[in-house]
């Protein structure tokens, strides 16, 4: 990444990768081979830190979890009274209430502007079709779909690109250490909300429920830093949040809180969070995130009720998602488990070839994205046109239906915008079963489909087709410039899927059919998103049927183990291709293999600086390097008897920051002789809030030649306590800890210190201990990986 030790030569590369950053046009994937992420990249150690993010390629750097214990934090930790201690723990509870609060509003608001709005367009079309003004309904729907394409599609290519996708893999990308820009801010926020109200309502295969979860971190962003970049508010008391570890609290509760509003899932939220997006996890961030969540199901369920009294138009008809099977009594015996098992071993299969499938896509759309913006509309709307065509058309191909004599008449059929039995163009007393899955919300759909109790409601063609279509618009749909999730159009895959085979096994089992199709969306999400825990209880609060337990978990740990024996997860996968360098939980076997020591040989030579240095020399190190954090030593340190080493050794103080250097320049803290600063003088002229600041850049600092000539003190700005390790251990053991405490820079040092050898004889950093990153330089090594190393 940027804090590498990389030295002035390398920054032609990296002017001509800024180039590609302002013209996106001029980046050429082609040549990638298709395992290699989108972007290229410089085939060495710390290559060069390009992402997308969204749909925007960004210039990404490392956040600093790790606490920096320089002077002025140790005063101003020091100087706490128990009262701002008080402060700043109810602070953390006020914000995750109001992360609650405002996410489960948020939530309802884009729920009830998406059941209307869909619901009136449904309404008017199927009383076209009533009328037998066949063309005119499919003008009319198309029309519709065309326009609330168009609305999400230009606000993302043009105003926040990073608010296209689902956002989780950048969010997972923020919690392991990434910093992703722009992803958080208030445009994408706004953008986000009207970006999905306008994708779902439109008809397309995609789900609110990833952006619900980009939302809710949005939320959880502006927050903690008081408001949007340009609008902050410097109440005293945010102080205590200017920080990363903080702000990734937050949007932890953000993330778990997106979920929950998705689902009606608190303790599903809770598990998300801790088993999909979160790196780092304690019990005091299970307390607040759960309380968030919290917050939401009780916000959520006052909205439900207020709407139930039929204020709120269509909302309540359809609603939040909630598909209820709490009716049926699940009885099976040792064949149903078979089955289940068969069902579990298919929906890895299928979920294994989805993420493999939409690789290829992905890396098709990036070809026609790179072409400019008008691109990456039309492909939108070219979409959204073809999903509409089936949408409308393929109901025709289905058959007419006479309605149960078992059903009341008021049920079967249906004209209005939800229901099981959707007459369509079928005569009075008959229904199409095709329309009931495809002339509706994706919501309706999955309530549908699941529905109990019903086992000849759908002919076998039309699941067969339901299935296959929704199989290429899952493909197709996600990758294009609109906020999407990837949750709602793998249900309505799996679920397809398991119902047909709940026909096709008939009398040789006791499970309903609506509970195949809940095992086969379970089944298939396992299969490609690879969660078991998280997806086992929000399944369990979503169906409200507790029995489904014993056979759910069969499923999901069946699926995830199948799918795991091909390829990664769906979000791994986006990860890669974005990019964004995300730190694995299980480090290679082969890395086993090699030293940190011999990692840091094939690396430029560390640059340090000296505690009392000269202005000339740290602003030629700013202009000419981008490495974000510098070793700071103090030669000649008259060192104890009980150490063994003669007087006038190299000690290492600490590491600098690159941002708190361009403060020292900023606020002129210069001397004509070289001394020591008091303490008085150091919070005369810093805070550490402005040290937890890191905007900046050298390029905005003016330095005169009498300043050049002047001396800085660098020991009150450096963190005295750095992480170090051996050259002798190994890179496995030194990305766990890398990975596990957050770090943003890890120092080796010698095992023997000699005379006149430097306390430290290089920098690791995030880009240095990816897998990826050391293959090219010690192929070798690489090529005795181990396949299918997860659990």
């Amino acid at each position: 990444m940027g804090e590498d030790s990389r030295e002035f030569g390398e920054s032609t590369k990296i002017n001509h990768k800024m180039e590609e950053v302002q013209r996106e046009e001029e980046i050429d994937p082609e040549g990638n081979p298709l395992n290699e992420p989108l972007l290229k990249r410089n085939r060495t150690l710390s290559s060069n830190p390009l992402a997308l993010v969204g749909e925007k390629v960004s210039y990404i750097e490392s956040l600093d979890y790790e606490i920096n214990e320089n002077d002025l934090f140790k005063h101003d930790w020091r100087s706490r009274s128990r009262v701002q201690v008080l402060q700043y723990i109810f602070l953390k509870w006020l914000l995750a209430f109001l992360v609650g609060l405002l996410t489960g509003i948020i939530a309802t608001l884009i729920n009830l502007a998406v059941e209307n709005i869909s619901g009136y367009k449904l309404l008017a079309v199927l009383s076209y079709i009533h009328k037998e003004r066949y063309l005119t309904g499919f003008l009319y729907f198309t029309g519709m779909n065309f326009i609330l394409t168009f609305v999400a599609a230009i606000l993302c290519v043009c105003f926040a690109p990073t608010a296209a996708g689902p956002g989780i893999p950048e969010i997972k990308a923020y919690l392991n250490g990434v910093d992703t820009p722009n992803m958080f801010g208030a445009t994408t926020l706004i953008v986000k909300i009207i970006g999905s109200i306008g994708a779902v309502s439109a008809g397309l295969d995609l789900g609110k429920e990833g952006p619900l979860v980009h939302i809710g971190s949005c939320i959880a962003s502006l927050l903690g830093q008081g408001g949007p970049d340009n609008y902050r508010i410097k109440w005293r008391w945010l102080r205590y949040f200017n920080n990363d570890r903080d702000r990734r609290d937050l949007i932890t509760c953000g993330s778990s809180s997106g979920v929950c509003a998705a689902f009606r899932a608190p303790v599903g939220g809770v598990l998300f969070a801790l088993e999909e997006v979160a790196t780092w996890w304690r019990s005091a961030l299970l307390w607040r995130t759960f309380f968030s969540t919290a917050v939401v199901v009780v916000v959520l369920r006052a909205f439900i009720e207020l709407c139930h009294s039929g204020k709120c138009g269509l909302f309540g008809e359809g609603g939040l998602i909630m598909f209820d099977v709490s009716n049926v009594t699940v009885r099976y015996h040792f064949m149903d488990i078979v089955i289940v098992v068969v069902i579990g071993i298919i929906g890895g299969i299928l979920g294994s070839l989805y993420n493999h499938l939409l690789h290829k896509i992905l890396r098709l759309y990036n070809l026609i994205n790179q072409k400019g913006k008008i691109h990456k509309l039309l492909l939108s709307l070219a979409v959204a046109l073809f999903t509409s065509v089936c949408q409308y058309g393929l109901p025709f191909l289905g058959k007419c239906t006479p309605c149960d004599s078992s059903i009341r008449e008021s049920a079967c059929p249906t004209n209005g915008r939800s229901g099981n039995f959707k007459q369509f163009n079928c005569p009075p007393g008959f229904y199409n079963d095709l329309a009931t899955l495809l002339l509706t919300t994706n919501d309706d759909a999955v309530r549908n489909i699941f529905s109990t109790n019903t086992p000849q409601e759908y002919q076998p063609l039309s699941l067969l087709i339901f299935f296959v279509l929704y199989c290429i618009l899952g493909l197709i749909t996600f990758g294009i410039a609109v906020p999407s999730g990837l949750f709602l159009p793998i249900i309505l895959m799996g679920s397809g899927y398991g119902r047909l085979l709940g026909i096709y096994m008939g009398s040789s089992t006791n499970i309903d059919q609506g509970l195949f199709a809940v095992l086969g969306a379970a089944s298939l999400m396992a299969g490609s998103m690879r969660m078991t825990v998280s997806l086992c209880v929000i399944f369990l609060e979503l169906t409200n049927n507790l029995l489904l337990l014993p056979i759910t978990m069969i499923v999901l740990l069946i699926a995830k183990t199948v799918g795991d024996s091909f390829n990664p997860s769906i979000y791994e996968i986006i990860l890669h291709l974005k990019g964004l360098p995300f730190m694995d939980a299980n480090p290679e076997p082969w890395m086993r293999n090699l030293t940190v020591g011999e990692l840091v040989d094939v690396k430029p030579s560390v640059v340090t600086l000296h505690g009392i240095e000269k202005v000339a020399k740290i602003v030629d190190v700013l202009k000419n390097t981008t490495h974000n954090g510098f070793p700071v030593m103090d030669d000649g340190v008259v060192v104890p008897p009980v150490v063994g080493q003669a007087n006038g050794a190299t000690e290492l103080h600490g590491l600098v920051l690159r941002a708190h250097l361009i403060q020292a320049l900023k606020k002129k803290w210069f001397f004509k002789e070289r001394r020591r600063t008091e303490d008085w003088e150091v919070r005369q002229k810093f805070t550490w809030v402005e040290l937890a600041e890191r905007e900046g850049s050298i390029e905005g600092v003016a330095v005169t030649s009498e300043e050049m000539e002047m001396f800085v003190d660098l020991h009150p700005l450096t963190n005295t306590t750095p992480f170090t390790v051996l050259e002798s251990m190994s890179v496995a053991k030194a990305m766990i800890l890398f990975r596990q405490v957050g770090l943003r820079h890890l120092l080796v040092v010698p095992k023997y210190q000699a005379s006149g050898v430097s306390p430290v004889i290089g920098i690791l950093t995030r880009q240095d201990l990816l897998a990826h990153n050391i293959s090219t330089v010690f192929p070798h090594l690489a090529k005795s990986k181990s396949r299918g190393k997860r659990n």
